[in-house]
């Protein structure tokens, strides 16, 4: 196991400084090149502090019995691959831990209280208010949630912020010549009838839209979320005088219907319409054409879940969130406005990277 006296040589410091740069010492007066050489030198040799090599060598998280509480229904979850993969984040990092796990799915009701009190802590996944989010502070030791921030700071979280990623997503297909465009989302069931554009990346979209001076409120379109509402709230809105020339969706399940909605309308993508949208599935790059969104590292926000339940188990006491980044992937789906070519291929479009 690599040590400090090893860094320090490596860099050409003492012991002493590279102990003051890894503990983050803020009276340290050291050059930020010097720092960086430090720091970069103890990843590539994988340094581990002594509080974390502790942990390894006390196997935290093996036997361990952790409860996964999931908003959605067993089926909803399994017709939205995004779900899907962060419960296998979860699992996946369960298992490489050796640590047990109890799996409990939204039924209309509240689980079992005994379920969660006899659990060392818990992973809420998805979204929960109320009376629903005090049941979950209630009966858990330790309560991590995934995907999900509840207001203030009192509780672990790890999400995406959907909200940059849609500024970013709209400067850039401002950028690239659109004017006109539209929105399609879900009404958050937990603030109807007070507000249906409080979803995150609706609310975001509006402001936007808004200071651009671009905002036509029948540009957006918004519903309870069904499986059929990408391709309802399409049809829609293309049937409407003006139609938008780039349609963003709240996130890959919607689009699917975009893209039937479009095509039975006789009309091309991107030659009629771009599409792009939120959380890169699997299928969405084998969509004809390969659609542009917003990846969401799913798999790791489960992870990163639990990790911080393990880290509460190990002694920390302050709540901690940890916002994962988001990178657009631009595929077929959406040319730039002066692009003759429409004709770019996909993997041309993919060299293009993140925005």
């Amino acid at each position: 196991m690599v040590t400090i006296k090893e860094i320090a040589a490596a860099v050409g410091v003492s012991s002493a400084t590279v102990s003051r740069v890894l503990n983050y010492d803020p009276t340290l007066s050291i050059s930020t090149k010097k720092r960086q050489a430090i720091i970069e030198t103890a990843e590539a040799l994988n340094y581990a502090t002594p509080r974390n090599r502790s942990r390894a060598a006390q196997g935290v998280g093996v036997g361990v019995k952790l409860a996964l509480v999931h908003f959605l229904e067993p089926a909803q979850e399994l017709a939205d691959p995004y779900y899907v993969g962060v419960r296998l984040g979860i699992e996946s990092r369960c298992q490489a831990l050796k640590s047990e796990i109890v799996k409990v799915f939204h039924t209309g009701s509240p689980p079992e209280a005994a379920i969660l009190e006899g659990a060392s802590g818990v992973v809420a996944v998805g979204h929960y208010y109320g009376e629903q989010l005090e049941w979950l502070r209630r009966h858990s030791r330790h309560l991590v949630f995934a995907d999900y921030a509840p207001a203030g700071d009192a509780d672990d979280s790890v999400l995406s912020d959907v909200a940059m990623a849609m500024i970013r997503l709209l400067e850039a297909v401002h950028g690239m010549g659109y004017r006109r465009i539209g929105f399609i989302g879900w009404i958050d069931a937990f603030h109807e009838p007070e507000n249906i554009h409080s979803e995150r990346r609706c609310r975001t979209y509006i402001e936007w839209m808004v200071k651009a001076g671009l905002y036509d409120p029948a540009l957006c379109m918004v519903e309870r979320m069904t499986p059929d509402s990408g391709y309802a709230l399409t049809k829609a809105m293309l049937s409407k005088p003006n139609p938008p020339k780039v349609l963003i969706t709240c996130n890959d399940n919607m689009a699917l219907g975009a893209y039937r909605a479009i095509r039975e309308m006789g009309l091309s993508i991107p030659e009629d319409i771009a599409v792009a949208s939120f959380n890169d599935i699997p299928v969405a790059q084998f969509l004809g054409p390969p659609l542009s969104t917003v990846k969401i590292p799913a798999e790791l926000i489960g992870e990163t879940a639990v990790d911080l339940l393990l880290e509460r188990l190990s002694g920390r006491e302050v709540a901690k969130k940890v916002v994962l980044g988001t990178e657009i992937v631009w595929r077929g789906s959406t040319p730039a406005r002066d692009d003759p070519g429409v004709g770019r291929t996909t993997a041309a479009r993919e060299e293009l990277g993140s925005v």
